[in-house]
């Protein structure tokens, strides 16, 4: 396990149990809204139900419904498992068991000391799938999310069914993309200047986390957030040491860059991916260039599907989530998905 290399924000206790919300599947009220924790928010209500479970020498909070194949739903930065909100109902009609898990740190999980590193966050996914008693998963990750389902598809094989990634390349292409590419290093500088210590968390939480909303806003497409969906990740963010615990991974990305721990982890990523994938980017997403996530394909030995969503930014499960979740049941119920 990684030793973060800023200093550890201690535990935090496990977020409150939420007061009913007005309508089920709302999203919370404003940041600062009378009466309302900011930590309500995690357990939204909904057709889906809540609960914890245990991975990894951790607990993670994870929203489930439905009955049948496992899809395992990964949030990326700066989100938690409600941006899953759309799919999960869907996913569940179309006959799979939708499960949507907080990433440590994140939403209702376990705020650890340590544990931020790409192989030790894909291990806290891989167990749970182990914790919910299947004996495996398709992986849907987006962002970060992403990346460590690319991480845990290369680490746990037999535990990956099939691997669905949106607005990530492959961790090698990202590595070479960061450092070889002057345009993704200017589109992803948020990333650079999270190498700060402490500044960026206060930031992130500064005025009821108001760069959250702006940087959501930012990197989506023309089909902007609407205010109360912002005010919801806001929310979220607001929770003591979720920005410190957000950022953590991307300094690990960074700062290992030459070090012996993440040249390692950049030669354990030459291993193909054998498990069918397909992978989802918008044509506008301004903070992972189309370039950068094209050709992510060349890790992958098993049918590779490249889809690039027109008019759709960094986040097109929420832009157009009816269009993002047909494509997304489609290909997990092709029984020879093809190398198209």
């Amino acid at each position: 396990m990684t030793v973060p290399d800023t200093p550890a924000a201690p535990p935090s206790p496990e977020p409150d149990r939420p007061a009913p919300h007005p309508a089920a599947g709302s999203p919370a009220p404003g940041p600062g809204a009378p009466g309302v924790s900011p930590t309500a928010v995690v357990r939204a209500e909904g057709p889906w139900t809540h609960r914890d479970v245990a991975a990894n020498g951790a607990r993670f909070h994870i929203a489930e419904m439905g009955e049948g194949p496992l899809v395992l739903l990964l949030h990326g930065f700066p989100q938690f498992w409600w941006t899953w909100r759309h799919q999960l109902p869907a996913l569940a009609e179309a006959g799979f068991r939708a499960v949507a898990m907080d990433l440590r740190g994140v939403g209702g999980s376990d705020r650890t000391p340590r544990g931020y590193d790409p192989a030790n966050l894909a291990l806290d996914i891989t167990g749970v799938v182990r914790s919910l008693g299947e004996p495996d998963a398709a992986l849907v990750g987006h962002d970060l999310g992403g990346y460590l389902a690319w991480t845990a598809a290369v680490m746990r094989p037999k535990l990956v069914r099939r691997l669905v990634v949106s607005s990530m390349p492959h961790p090698r292409r990202w590595r070479s993309a960061m450092v070889g590419d002057p345009k993704q290093s200017a589109a992803s500088s948020h990333i650079w200047g999270f190498q700060r210590p402490w500044l960026p968390e206060r930031r992130l939480v500064a005025d009821d986390a108001a760069l959250v909303g702006r940087l959501i806003r930012d990197w989506s497409g023309p089909r902007l957030p609407d205010d109360a969906a912002v005010d919801t990740y806001r929310q979220a963010m607001s929770i003591p040491s979720t920005a410190h615990c957000s950022i953590e991974p991307y300094r690990w990305m960074v700062r290992s860059l030459a070090r012996p721990d993440g040249l390692q982890f950049n030669r354990r990523m030459k291993m193909p991916v054998r498990v069918p994938t397909l992978h989802l980017h918008g044509s506008l997403d301004p903070v992972m260039r189309t370039r950068s996530a094209a050709g992510s394909g060349e890790y992958v030995e098993a049918p590779y599907r490249w889809r690039l969503l027109d008019g759709l930014g960094h986040f097109p499960h929420e832009e157009d989530p009816a269009a993002f979740s047909a494509e997304l049941i489609s290909w997990l119920k092709d029984t020879e998905p093809d190398r198209r």
